[in-house]
């Protein structure tokens, strides 16, 4: 077989076609990166985010990025509050509001919205955390404030229970559970508060505005999410990195079924997130599995749910082997193409994993091909930020 037959040029034209050969019209669009921080692909996904907001109707942008810090992102690409310095000094996690892409695309997406009254909308769809995580406070307090009485617990005692935030937050508890202070006392009594107040805000949602009603959710989805997240910080069993591997990826896809909700949505993460196959990651002498967010949510939402993984050519002075799928990639005519993932997983049966000298490259393993839906193939990288 021919991999010219089943690719086509990265542009308008082509995410439009490939839209059309899905058996659905997906609420989520997943765009999966290979490393973080690549201009090329940034520039890329400005483009098809653009292209799918002009000419297919898509009105939501989500990022790997903390769900709260993207309240203020959203905040200002709706309506205008703040700077766009401030909000991307803010905004984001993980260091990405220094990616000159999301500056772009954040000031793109303001602009839109002062031109058209269907507004732009932006979500973080990550949880406060990385492998530690930030207090619960913002969350639960947030949610307390936006609910009425009678409450199970007041403000006070909610501040007195969580205490000081660095106790929560400390990045030391990633390595050392005894650090932790998920599973004290004060955390087992804010888990139980927190379930009562999900469900008092189950009991009040039809009395609250749609906007504020969004917001308590998404405070009810990361609170509880939080405090089982530190629970598992606290935990010095041999499972522990799996189970927070797992929490993670629950809490992404929960988040990520909520932007549905407002979809068609774009949605920009690591493959190793979006991918419909189980991940895999070596941590010490362990090796990790566990259900991707995409592959959560792709399991509710069936195929509303469409992913696109990229693979990167070469990468600097890294040149992918002939037999790598990335090899057999680079023959292709176009420095950006859009390719069918499974007619490719038929052709490359035999093909080799690559081996990249780029750590924080993770090539694409063959066998996710198959529950792969597109490849976003760019020839070669050279704007690594």
């Amino acid at each position: 077989m021919d991999i010219h037959n089943t690719a086509r040029p990265l542009d308008g034209a082509g995410v439009s076609a490939f839209l059309r050969s899905l058996p659905a019209r997906p609420l989520l669009l997943g765009l999966g990166e290979a490393r973080h921080f690549v201009g090329e692909l940034g520039e890329a996904r400005n483009e098809i985010f653009r292209h799918l907001v002009e000419h297919e109707g898509y009105r939501s942008f989500a990022a790997e990025s903390d769900c709260l810090m993207g309240l203020l992102v959203d905040e200002y690409v709706t309506t205008g509050k703040g700077t766009l310095d401030d909000v991307m000094a803010r905004g984001f996690s993980h260091g990405f509001g220094a990616f000159p892409a999301n500056r772009e695309l954040v000031g793109w997406m303001r602009a839109y919205n002062e031109e058209h009254d269907d507004k732009l909308r932006f979500f973080g769809f990550d949880g406060p955390l990385e492998y530690w995580a930030e207090s619960p406070r913002q969350a639960l307090t947030g949610l307390h404030d936006l609910l009425d009485g009678p409450l199970p617990c007041t403000r006070e005692t909610l501040d007195a229970l969580l205490g000081a935030d660095g106790a929560w937050s400390d990045e030391a508890t990633a390595m050392d559970p005894s650090l932790s202070i998920g599973r004290s006392t004060e955390a087992r009594e804010l888990r139980l508060i927190a379930d009562d107040l999900v469900a008092l805000l189950d009991a009040q949602a039809p009395g609250l505005r749609p906007r504020d009603r969004e917001r308590a959710e998404l405070y009810a989805r990361t609170a509880t999410g939080l405090l089982r997240y530190h629970d598992g910080l606290a935990d010095a069993s041999p499972d522990r990195w799996g189970r927070l591997s797992a929490l993670r990826a629950s809490m992404m896809a929960a988040n990520l079924r909520a932007v549905a909700e407002h979809g068609p949505a774009l949605v920009f993460s690591h493959n190793v997130h979006l991918q419909r196959g189980r991940s895999h990651m070596a941590f010490g002498d362990q090796r990790l599995e566990w259900w991707s967010a995409g592959a959560i949510a792709g399991t509710y939402l069936g195929d509303r749910y469409a992913f696109l993984a990229t693979v990167l050519g070469t990468v600097g002075d890294d040149v992918p082997a002939q037999d790598t799928v990335e090899g057999v990639l680079s023959a292709l005519p176009w420095d950006r193409a859009l390719v069918d993932a499974r007619s490719l997983a038929d052709h490359l049966r035999q093909a080799t994993p690559r081996i990249s000298g780029d750590f924080r490259y993770i090539p694409l393993d063959p066998t996710q091909l198959a529950t792969t839906d597109g490849v976003v193939f760019l020839k070669e990288v050279v704007k690594l930020e």
